[in-house]
């Protein structure tokens, strides 16, 4: 059994082969789903996959930080008023991307801050975006740090000291397709970590690991994540997948 901790299966890039791509994920042994939110415009596309795959998938609330902007506060609400109607496994995608725009940092931060506070309030994880903000996630994660305070770094792809800080918020390591890039950085150090802290994830369709990198991501290629780890810890394919698979069970309450 695996576990896809994060994947965008309701992407359009799915709409063609959905079936058949689940099905591939389910042949290669992937059981459960989990499937972060990004904003209201995506919400109807999440109920819908639920409906389709309700023995697989299972969903997340949140306000993606680069849909940060001049109507976030309306944005949040919508999060709310989702999170107060019915159940879902975590909340996230959530976080700070100073990647693209650095304009809506203060509405980042704001965001993040109050959707942690939820997350204690309904005692849920977090799911964790974080992309060249580092320093700013973890100045939100100190303010908010409390025995409520658990989740996943999503897309992990930062040093050892940062991996070690992370993990001192209850947060679990996501690793995907990066730990099998060239020049991905983390598979030098992820020995050094126990394998206690990491999850398994996806982020299809994107970051598809190598081989495939370059094209489209799918749960399917989670495998290849797992070759690569069971390389890097020097246990079994199967240990990996049994190991991670319970991190995600202690994450998401499952």
């Amino acid at each position: 059994m695996i576990t896809d901790t994060h994947t965008h299966l309701y992407s359009e890039q799915f709409d063609e082969d959905r079936k058949e791509m689940m099905q591939r994920a389910k042949d290669a042994g992937v059981s459960r789903f989990f499937i972060p939110a990004i904003d209201s415009s995506h919400t109807e596309s999440m109920f819908l996959l639920e409906k389709e795959f309700p023995d697989d998938v299972f969903l997340m609330m949140g306000l993606h930080p680069t849909y940060v902007n001049e109507n976030y506060v309306e944005e949040l609400a919508h999060v709310k008023k989702w999170l107060d109607q019915r159940n879902f496994y975590a909340i996230g995608e959530i976080g700070i991307d100073l990647y693209w725009d650095k304009s809506f940092l203060i509405q980042q931060q704001e965001a993040f801050k109050t959707q942690i506070k939820w997350a204690k309030e309904k005692k849920l994880p977090i799911v964790i975006h974080c992309r060249d903000a580092f320093d700013e996630i973890f100045e939100v994660l100190e303010s908010e740090k409390s025995e409520d305070l658990r989740g996943i770094f999503h897309c992990f792809t930062g040093s050892l000291e940062q991996a070690k800080q992370a993990i001192s918020y209850n947060m679990k390591l996501g690793i995907g397709g990066v730990a099998t890039f060239k020049n991905g950085k983390i598979d030098k150090f992820l020995n050094e970590i126990d394998l206690k802290h990491i999850v398994l994830e996806t982020d299809s369709p994107y970051l598809a690991p190598t081989p495939f990198r370059g094209k489209r991501n799918e749960s399917a290629y989670i495998t290849n994540v797992v070759d690569k780890l069971a390389t890097i810890y020097g246990i079994s394919f199967n240990e990996i997948a049994e190991i991670t698979t319970q991190n995600s069970k202690d994450v998401f309450n499952i």
